[in-house]
């Protein structure tokens, strides 16, 4: 069986909020994302992670794109570079890309379906709708603290 993620993560990877914000921005996502009509509930994780964390979009990945050269990069040395920081997350997301060996970061490679990292993330999973709408958004940023964006994963 497959699952739906959409998360909500702050735009700065390295920011988090406190507790109380958290838990503000965290139940107008479940106010948003109410689950289905006969009562079933999502379920809405809220994690805090210690270093950065890859926010990917699993399955819905088309394309990663270098924002120096617009080559296109291969998903292969994507997931490869996933499974290594799986465990012990990001200390910086400094890169030098395979196709033109230039230095960005992993936040600045356009993704085809969004990506992300994050220390801090908000995921409703199997919710039934696809994304939140920009005014939503900005509700969740106002509870937060803070802007944010959001990915959709299917795994």
């Amino acid at each position: 069986m497959s699952d739906d993620v959409l998360s909500v993560i702050p735009t700065d990877p390295e920011w988090q909020p406190d507790r109380d914000a958290a838990h503000r921005a965290a139940s107008l996502v479940e106010k948003l994302a109410p689950g289905v009509p006969d009562g079933v509930d999502v379920e809405i994780d809220v994690t805090w992670n210690d270093a950065v964390t890859a926010v990917d979009c699993g399955g819905n990945l088309g394309r990663i794109g270098c924002p120096l050269c617009r080559a296109s990069i291969d998903t292969q040395w994507w997931g490869d570079l996933l499974e290594a920081h799986c465990d012990d997350g990001f200390a910086t997301l400094a890169i030098e890309t395979p196709c033109c060996r230039e230095r960005t970061t992993l936040d600045a490679l356009n993704y085809d379906w969004p990506c992300g990292f994050a220390r801090f993330e908000i995921a409703v999973w199997n919710p039934e709708r696809t994304w939140f709408t920009d005014a939503e958004l900005s509700a969740v940023a106002a509870a937060l603290g803070h802007p944010v964006k959001q990915i959709r994963a299917h795994i």
